[in-house]
C-alpha cells in the first residue's frame, strides 16, 4: 500500500500564494503571476524523447519481485520510445512548493516536466500562472474517460491546466465493534461516548470541508461565516477535551491500537486498515463527504511538454488506469477501468471492481462533492484561526 494521503495532503504551514505575493510586492519584486503567453518554452520533445516525472513515494505500481521496476512506466517507454526519468521527490506539498517557487518566480525552468500535487496546492500553481495549459487535442483518453465529478473544479474550470492522478474521499473511519454502534453522520462524532476518543486532521485544507458538511453547508460555495461557525464548534470540543488530538499520518496508528474509536480518515487508508482489522469501517456521512484529487500538471518552461501530455493521456487508457488502481487502491479517476478489473481472471483483482472506495457506487457518489478551495485572499486569516485551535 502507498504512504497514503496523510503526507500528500499535509497541513499548510507556509505563507501560501497570498502571503507570497504580498511579500514579493513589499520587497519591490515583480508580481509572481505569469500570464499564459509567458509559460511555454521551446519544446524539445521530438528531438529528446524523454520526460522528467516527479511524484510522491509509493504512488505507482511496482513489480512484485523487483520494487525498483514500474511496469506501467516501462510499458509506456516501450510503446512510445519516450524515456521516463521518474523520481519520488515530493514528500510534502509546501516543501516541494518552496523548492520550485524561486525558479518559477524568476521565470526560470524547474527541471520538471510533470509533477503531482494535491489539488489545493495545484490551485496555488494555477492561480499564480505557474501551470501550463494542456493540449486536449493530444489527450483523447483524458477527454473521453476522466471522471465527470472531477472535470471542473473551481480552481481550474474545465481542467485546462491539471488532470487528476488519483482521487480519494475524506470521510470517517471508526471501530464499530469497540464503539458498539454505527456512525452515519459527522454529528455522531460529538456524542458523549466518544469523548476523548476522536481525532481530526490538523491540516486546514484536509479537515475543513467534511466538518462544514456536518453542519449542512454546501461546500461548493461555503462562506467565511460557515468556516467560523465550524471553528467555534471545534474549539468548543477542544475545550471539553472531546477531541483527543489533531493528527497527520499517525491517525491510522491511533485507530489500529484502539487509542481512538473514530477519526477523520482517507478512503485509501481504509482499505489497508480493513485488511488488518475487519472491525474498522469507513463511512461517507449522510451529509456528504469531500471528493478530492491529487493532480498532474506541467510547470512553466518545461522542456518536454508534449511528452508529458502523452504520458498523462497514457494513464487515462482504461487498462493502464486499472493497473494503477489495482496497485495503489485510491479512487480511480477513470471509471471505465472498473470493467477492466471486473474481467480479470484473478479473483482478488476482480473484486476490486466492486470496492466502492475505488469505484464509488451511485449512492455514494450522490454524497460526494468537490469543495471550493480556499482563495488566496482568505487563506491567511482562515489559517490563523484554524492553526490557533489546532495548536500549530
Amino acid at each position: 500500500m502507498p504512504e497514503l494521503a496523510f503526507s500528500r495532503r499535509s497541513a499548510l504551514y507556509g505563507l501560501g500564494a497570498a502571503g507570497l505575493s504580498a511579500a514579493l510586492a513589499s520587497c519591490g519584486v515583480p508580481a509572481a503571476y505569469v500570464p499564459e503567453e509567458g509559460r511555454e518554452a521551446p519544446d524539445r520533445s521530438e528531438r529528446d524523447r524523454s520526460v522528467v516525472f516527479s511524484n510522491w513515494p509509493l504512488y505507482i505500481d511496482t513489480d512484485e519481485e523487483d520494487e525498483e521496476r514500474r511496469p506501467t512506466l516501462e510499458a509506456f517507454s516501450e510503446r512510445t520510445g519516450i524515456e521516463v526519468r521518474y523520481t519520488e521527490e515530493i514528500n510534502d506539498n509546501d516543501e516541494f512548493f518552496g523548492k520550485v517557487s524561486p525558479a518559477l518566480m524568476n521565470r526560470q525552468e524547474t527541471g520538471h516536466d510533470l509533477i503531482v500535487v494535491s489539488d489545493w496546492m495545484a490551485a496555488r500553481f494555477v492561480h499564480l500562472g505557474w501551470a501550463q495549459k494542456l493540449d486536449r487535442s493530444a489527450q483523447p483518453n483524458v477527454t473521453r474517460h476522466l471522471d465527470p465529478q472531477l472535470r471542473s473544479p473551481a480552481f481550474d474550470e474545465g481542467r485546462l491546466h491539471t488532470v487528476p492522478w488519483q482521487s480519494g474521499i475524506t470521510g470517517i473511519a471508526y471501530n464499530r465493534k469497540a464503539l458498539g454502534r454505527e456512525i452515519k453522520s459527522v454529528k455522531d462524532l460529538w456524542q458523549p461516548d466518544l469523548a476523548g476518543k476522536v481525532t481530526l486532521f490538523s491540516g486546514l485544507d484536509e479537515s475543513f470541508a467534511l466538518l462544514m458538511q456536518g453542519n449542512g453547508v454546501d461546500v461548493t460555495r461555503w462562506t467565511e461565516s460557515d468556516f467560523h461557525r465550524m471553528c467555534d464548534q471545534v474549539e468548543n470540543m477542544v475545550k471539553k477535551k472531546h477531541i483527543r488530538r489533531f493528527t497527520g499520518n499517525d491517525y491510522t496508528s491511533d485507530l489500529s491500537k484502539g487509542d481512538v474509536l473514530a477519526c477523520q480518515a482517507y478512503s485509501g487508508d481504509a482499505i489497508q486498515l480493513q485488511a488488518d482489522n475487519p472491525d474498522i469501517e469507513f463511512v461517507v456521512p449522510e451529509e456528504g463527504a469531500e471528493l478530492w484529487a491529487e493532480s498532474l500538471l506541467v510547470p512553466n518552461l518545461a522542456r518536454h511538454k508534449a511528452n508529458a501530455e502523452a504520458l498523462i493521456d497514457y494513464y487515462y487508457a482504461p487498462e493502464v488506469a486499472a493497473s494503477l488502481a489495482a496497485s495503489v487502491n485510491y479512487v480511480c479517476p477513470v471509471p471505465a477501468a472498473r470493467e477492466v478489473l471486473a474481467a480479470s481472471d484473478d479473483q482478488e483483482t476482480a473484486e476490486l471492481a466492486e470496492n466502492p472506495l475505488i469505484f464509488p457506487d451511485d449512492d455514494m457518489r450522490k454524497r460526494l462533492v468537490v469543495a471550493r478551495d480556499i482563495s488566496s485572499a482568505e487563506r491567511r486569516s482562515l489559517a490563523k484561526r484554524w492553526n490557533a485551535i489546532v495548536g500549530l
